[in-house]
């Protein structure tokens, strides 16, 4: 395995929420990063000039995670500035919610595009590319536990990127790359509290035995752990909730 600071990453999802925490803390570790965002270049923007300033290396790239080209260019992109890809955490998502009867099936789609062939595009891209001794950190989700109303489309696609990571992982045999997946429980992002009254999020909130959300830090903590240390957890799903399920 190459040393942690010739390492490099490329986190979907980057510009917000727990990507941006997954890039904060896996640039502090000593990683180059690059800071994908699908349409907010602002915050991406943010995000790269933060680590910057702090002595780290990152750089900023959109694009749709469903698109394959946008997403080759984007590890040609992390090949050009840093000489190779070690590390995917591929945070990219949508959530919208609505019960299961009233969902439009359009959204339907859209959600199943972004979450599970988004999915596919990346980890194969990364099976393809990446080094020996990498890693591929798929984000799912602990509803696909806790069964929560109005999160069946969202719980369904993440159930795929949970099969599509087992799989990749021991298809990857002899690669020395491992494959798992973090399901975080609620957690206080922007894509969290969109649509939820202060009472649902309270009620959310002091479901599990911690009595909190989670926050974006406590996510990329196991990110950072599957990212670097965790050579033995392989093909695995870990559920950072808090003891809710």
């Amino acid at each position: 395995m190459t040393t942690t600071h010739n390492r490099v990453a490329i986190i979907t999802g980057g510009s917000g929420g727990i990507g941006r925490a997954a890039a904060e803390r896996l640039a502090a570790d000593g990683l180059a990063v690059v800071v994908h965002y699908a349409g907010g270049r602002d915050r991406a923007d943010e995000t790269v000039a933060g680590i910057v300033s702090s002595g780290g290396r990152a750089i900023a790239a959109g694009g749709d995670v469903a698109d394959e080209t946008a997403m080759a260019a984007l590890f040609d992109l992390a090949e050009d500035e840093f000489g190779g890809v070690d590390v995917l955490v591929h945070a990219a998502g949508i959530m919208p919610l609505s019960p299961i009867a009233q969902l439009d099936l359009e959204v339907f789609d859209q959600v199943q595009r972004t979450n599970v062939r988004g999915t596919f595009v990346v980890d194969q891209l990364a099976a393809q590319r990446m080094r020996e001794g990498g890693a591929i950190i798929n984000v799912s989700t602990s509803v696909t536990r806790l069964q929560i109303p109005d999160y069946g489309a969202y719980a369904a696609s993440k159930g795929a990127v949970e099969a599509i990571t087992m799989i990749l992982a021991r298809e990857l045999k002899g690669r020395d790359i491992t494959v798992n997946a973090v399901a975080p429980g609620p957690t206080a992002t922007p894509l969290f509290f969109e649509g939820k009254t202060q009472e649902q999020i309270d009620g959310i909130a002091s479901a599990n035995p911690m009595e909190r959300l989670g926050t974006p830090d406590d996510i990329a903590e196991v990110v950072a752990f599957l990212a670097g240390p965790a050579r033995w957890i392989n093909g695995q799903t870990l559920y950072a909730n808090g003891g809710a399920a």
